[in-house]
């Protein structure tokens, strides 16, 4: 690495760290607003609040990166090109590419935290905030003796598609892991309902993978005419090949949004689109945090060529263009995951398409470079 590069490399650093320590601490203040009274509520002491947020703060870096990325690219060239030094550069012989090399080679670097960011760090401090504000509400309805109630999920429903399984949940505990009001019926080829089984009380089983039942009833359908054949009761009975995971029941009642990467893995892994249409926005979310790691790299190929232009234009223009185009390459985000979750396009496309239109339209640009 050059003198030059280790210049450039050093000064676009300084200003990469400043703005993430601005956004992060801007983040910060709107998570203390946001939930900083409900942790008090709930009884949370102070040790409790801080390692909350210290969980909490390594989830906003992938959220951070990419416009931390854009701005200080921005200053540091935009300052290089006022101060004529670009100019310089250039005088000397050196391209475009030779000028920027160490920022891109910097940008590979990113490209591997995005993506160890998105595989890795963020899913665990979004699961583990998680189970930490449930951990407080649960001690705080401990307390006040709520019993049975404690994280209490109402009304979960899951469609099975492939075992041809539909359950139907009133109640689920996350704290004591029971069921309550549960509802499974198994369906033939063509949906239609064979049998039921109603139960008070249900568990779940890890280790054997099957659920237990607890007095209910089993019923049976003549198929073609959809009336009861046959009816049981039961004091308790457990069914080996009822195999559904409630976690992964749960994690279908929440928005994709709100779901880790090894979640939404979890999920797609699991069904299919043609399994359960539902999924699809889960594919989404999942192929777009896989594709993001491709950002470092198109925030540099839509920054420089702005950033440094003629010496005639004024760094200001370039530097409203670029941001314009960045927030255009959001919008297009936009469309293509709303395109993919209403299954116009496939999942994989629409995370795919707005970054492979940024890359064509950072190649264009800097193929007019000189």
């Amino acid at each position: 690495m050059t003198l030059l590069d280790r210049y450039i490399l050093r000064e676009w650093l300084k200003i990469l760290g400043l703005i993430l320590c601005a956004t992060m601490g801007l983040l910060l203040m709107q998570a203390l607003y946001d939930n900083f009274r409900d942790l008090i509520e709930v009884g949370a002491s102070t040790r409790d609040i801080l390692f909350y947020y210290a969980v909490t703060l390594p989830s906003y870096f992938s959220i951070v990166l990419p416009l931390a990325l854009l701005l200080s690219l921005l200053f540091v060239l935009g300052k290089l090109h006022r101060n004529n030094e670009i100019m310089a550069m250039r005088a000397a012989g050196l391209n475009i590419f030779s000028t920027t090399r160490s920022l891109w080679m910097a940008g590979l670097v990113f490209c591997g935290v995005s993506l160890l960011l998105n595989a890795r760090v963020v899913p665990w401090s979004v699961e583990t905030s998680r189970r930490l504000l449930e951990s407080f509400e649960y001690r705080a309805e401990e307390r006040k003796g709520a019993g049975g109630s404690l994280g209490l999920v109402r009304s979960v429903a899951f469609d099975n598609s492939r075992a041809n399984r539909m359950w139907y949940i009133n109640r689920y505990s996350r704290f004591s892991q029971k069921a309550y009001g549960v509802s499974v019926s198994e369906l033939d080829l063509k949906r239609r309902e064979k049998t039921r089984i109603m139960a008070r009380e249900a568990t779940y089983d890890p280790a054997a993978q099957n659920w237990t039942f607890r007095d209910g009833r089993e019923l049976w359908f003549d198929v073609e005419a959809g009336e009861v054949m046959r009816s049981v009761a039961f004091k308790e009975r457990t069914v080996p090949h009822f195999n559904e995971d409630p976690k992964l029941m749960l994690m279908l009642s929440s928005k994709p949004s709100e779901l880790s990467f090894f979640e939404l893995e979890r999920i797609v892994d699991y069904f299919t689109t043609e399994d359960n249409p539902k999924v699809i926005a889960y594919a989404v979310r999942y192929w777009g945090l896989l594709a993001d790691t491709l950002g470092p790299l198109i925030i540099l190929a839509i920054a420089i060529p702005f950033a440094v232009s003629g010496v005639r234009v004024n760094p200001a223009v370039g530097v409203s263009k670029s941001i314009g185009l960045f927030f255009g390459y959001y919008l297009l985000s936009m469309l293509a995951k709303t395109l993919g979750g209403n299954g116009y396009i496939d999942p994989v496309w629409a995370a795919c398409l707005p970054n492979l239109a940024m890359i064509g339209i950072g190649a264009f640009l800097f193929g007019r470079m000189r």
